[in-house]
Formats: C-alpha cells, sequence, structure tokens
C-alpha cells in the first residue's frame, strides 16, 4: 500500500490529483493560468469542491485562454453567472476577466507567465523537506511577496495563502511529506 500525504484521504478525486498532478513542476502558461483562477476560486470552500467543477470551469471559460477571457463582456459575465457547473460568485467571476488581463500584461513584460512565476524560485523548485503535516505553511515570505506583486499588477484572490497553495500546486515547491511515495518521485525536478 502506498503512503500518501495526509490530505489527500480515501477520495477517488483528491487521490487522482495527488498522485497524477500536485507538486509537478508546471511550465505550461495555460495550465499556469488555470491553477491560478482555481485557487483563486477555493477562498472559502473546500479544494474537493473545485476540483469536481474543474471540468466545469474548463468549459466555461474557453480552456483558460486567457487571451479569449480578457476580452470577456458583461454579456460573458451573465453567462457565467448562469453556470451552475461553477461557483457563481460574481467577485470571483470578475476577477478571472481582470487576471486574464493582467496575465496579458504579465507576458508582454516578461515573455511569459512561466518565467514570471519561475523567476520567484530562480527556475528550481524549493525542496521543503516536510515531515509531517503539520510542518506544511498556510503561506510563505514568498508567497507574500508573489501576492503584493500580482495585486499590484491588478490582480485580486491573489492573497498570500492562494498564492502558496498555487505554488504548491504547481511545484514551485516539494511540500509532499518525505514518506509520501510521491516526494521522491516530485524531488527528481529538484537540482
Amino acid at each position: 500500500m502506498k503512503i500518501r500525504c495526509g490530505w489527500c484521504g480515501t477520495d477517488p478525486l483528491y487521490v487522482a490529483y495527488h498522485d497524477e498532478e500536485w507538486g509537478l513542476p508546471v511550465h505550461d502558461d495555460r495550465t499556469l493560468f488555470e491553477f491560478l483562477i482555481l485557487e483563486g476560486a477555493q477562498a472559502g470552500l473546500s479544494w474537493s469542491t473545485i476540483l469536481k467543477k474543474r471540468e466545469n470551469y474548463r468549459k466555461a471559460f474557453h480552456d483558460f485562454d486567457f487571451k479569449i477571457i480578457a476580452e470577456y463582456t458583461q454579456k460573458d459575465i451573465d453567462r457565467l453567472m448562469a453556470d451552475a457547473g461553477i461557483v457563481r460568485n460574481a467577485l470571483k467571476i470578475n476577477s478571472v476577466v481582470r487576471n486574464a488581463k493582467a496575465t496579458l500584461q504579465i507576458i508582454e513584460e516578461f515573455g511569459s507567465l512561466d518565467a514570471y512565476f519561475w523567476r520567484y524560485v530562480k527556475g528550481v523548485p524549493i525542496d521543503n523537506k516536510i515531515k509531517s503535516m503539520s510542518e506544511i505553511p498556510a503561506n510563505t515570505e514568498l508567497a507574500e511577496k508573489m501576492s503584493k506583486d500580482l495585486k499590484k499588477r491588478g490582480m485580486n484572490f491573489v492573497g498570500p495563502t492562494i498564492c502558496y497553495a498555487f505554488m504548491q500546486a504547481v511545484g514551485m515547491v516539494n511540500d509532499h511529506t518525505m514518506d509520501c511515495f510521491r516526494y521522491e518521485e516530485v524531488k527528481q525536478y529538484i537540482r
């Protein structure tokens, strides 16, 4: 039997997410944008809720194509507010459009979303060598720095806790516990 991080429990959706995605380094701009938006959508909710709605989010938001989303009009916002397959929160929905516009500006400045985010860890994931769940932080100074900069660039739903969860999800940090079978698999990406 495989040992996993305690947070994923036994829910098949959570287990698959833990085993196949969480903590693997992501360098695709669209996928980075997706994770940033989904982490923001989670605010005040469980990650399980967002995972269950993930495919609906992809359909509703043009597979997280930030170029298309940046052009959304009120008609698109109204369509999204009527979509029971996503979290129908006006602030969160409007933030997706706002964040898409900011993403385009970031890409113009840095060349890619990948270059922007990964510069925070100098292109290499941080191995936190977590021994137990109690050692996993909710946020860090680095996440606070990222959050502050993203907000300065016009984004919202990007507080330090959301930024740290994003960093964990996209593999900027390896927060798998050291006894988890995924720890060593993810560690191979750390130079």
